[in-house]
Formats: structure tokens, sequence, C-alpha cells
């Protein structure tokens, strides 16, 4: 796989899955933006990077930062081949204990804002004939209690997916999506989960996935390097589990 001319977008790109993607696609002579809240964050990733890649600052729950972010990755290279969603965020709950606040952030960071910057990003995608690949969840497949407002939020990923990959076939941009089960990232943590309630979830992990264990986020960032890649270039509106058979499971 060559990535040698192709500029790339990545969201959530501070750490984890998006940051793991970057790297590998840097390794492949892909030219990236990568965009995240945490600069700092976005700076030390940047510096694993092969080549240098082009770090923007922003919250992409913010409609003015979405746009800056784009306008940016065009001003500076001229074209989009590629659009990684990325960034997401997890907050528990249920039906009893989940306000509309907590609702209204997980959708707005999980959905809408995928919804806005691909919108932005489409005319470019379609002058490249370009892809999307947006990271969803095991959450987007299966049904898992305590998670409420993650798991509609991610079956609205897988649907956006699909759809927008059949509205974008005759144009030639494909759409997929990958969906990790539990992966070793700070997603968890930073939804509330201390050291040790996050040892006692990746022991449990051991259990619920077949392969009896947690994924690495190098794993999850091969499948979207694969989806972005011209290998797949007659996949589309494909939702990809790398979840080691977590999908095809009934645990409790």
């Amino acid at each position: 796989m060559n990535f040698a001319g192709k500029v790339v977008l990545i969201t959530g790109a501070s750490s984890g899955i998006g940051a793991a993607t970057a790297v590998k696609l840097s390794k492949l002579g892909a030219t990236l933006a990568l965009t995240g809240r945490k600069l700092d964050n976005l700076n030390d990733v940047a510096k694993e990077c092969a080549q240098s890649p082009l770090v923007i600052p922003g919250d992409i729950t913010k409609e003015a930062d979405t746009e800056r972010i784009l306008k940016t990755t065009i001003e500076k290279f001229g074209k989009l081949d590629v659009l990684v969603n990325n960034a997401g965020i997890l907050e528990t709950g249920t039906i009893e204990t989940t306000n509309l606040e907590q609702f209204d952030r997980v959708m707005n960071t999980n959905i809408r804002s995928i919804y806005h910057l691909t919108m932005l990003a489409v005319p470019h995608l379609i002058k490249s004939q370009g892809n999307i690949v947006n990271v969803s969840s095991v959450n987007g497949i299966r049904s898992f209690p305590g998670v409420l407002a993650y798991n509609i939020s991610k079956v609205a990923v897988d649907q956006f997916t699909r759809c927008v990959a059949l509205e974008l076939a005759a144009k030639n941009v494909r759409v997929n999506c990958v969906n990790p089960g539990v992966t070793v990232t700070n997603l968890h943590k930073r939804g509330g989960m201390d050291e040790e309630a996050y040892k006692k979830f990746l022991e449990h992990s051991k259990n619920t996935h077949a392969m009896g264990r947690p994924g690495e986020a190098s794993e999850v960032a091969d499948a979207i390097v694969f989806l972005a890649s011209n290998s797949a270039s007659f996949i589309t509106g494909t939702s990809l589990p790398i979840d080691g058979g977590r999908h095809a499971m009934c645990p409790r």
C-alpha cells in the first residue's frame, strides 16, 4: 500500500487510534493533516510520524473550528484524498441516569461533527476520487447496557456510513467504517473510569472477546489504512469489526 501523493485528514489524532493511524500512514508516504483538541499531544504524535504533518488544533464540535480545519488543509495542500473521522467520546449512563446534556455532548461529538466535516469535505473528495473511513464501534453493531448515548451515536455512524456510501458510489468516492471492540486507549478513562476500574474492565474483556483479549490501537489502524488504500478499491458501505470476535458473541 502506497499513499505517496495522497493527502489524509485525521480527526482525533492526538491519541489512541487516530495517533496510531497517523504514524502508519506517514510511513506509507501519506501527506497528513492532523487535528485534535490537545496541541501538545498532537505535536507528540507529529514527532513520531515519518514525515512532518500539518498540525491543526481545534474542537470539531464547534462549527467554526471544523470549517477552519478543512479550509487550512485545502489551502496548504490543494486537495483532500482521504478523510478519517476518528474523533469520539464515551460517557457512561442508562436511560435513568443519562441527562440531555450528556446525550447532546456525545451526539455532537460522535455523529454531528462527522456529518458536518464530511459535508464540507465531499466536494474535495469527489474531485480526488477519494474515500472516507469512519471510526464506529462494536457498540454500533451490538447492544450493551450502561453506555446508552454512546451506543446510539455509534449506530448512527454505521447508518451514516452506509447511506453516504450509496450516495457517493456513482461519483467513485468510497465510504466505510471500522467497528473496534474494547481497544487499549484512553477513551474509557476520559469517560470516567479510574485506573482500578479500567484494569478490571480490561481483564473482563478477556471473557467478552472470542480471542481472549482487548485490541490494540495499531490493529484498528491497520484496518483503517487498508480501507483507505487502493487495495480496498471495490469496498464501500462496509462496517468492519476489529473486535476479536466480540460482535459474534452474546456475553454478559
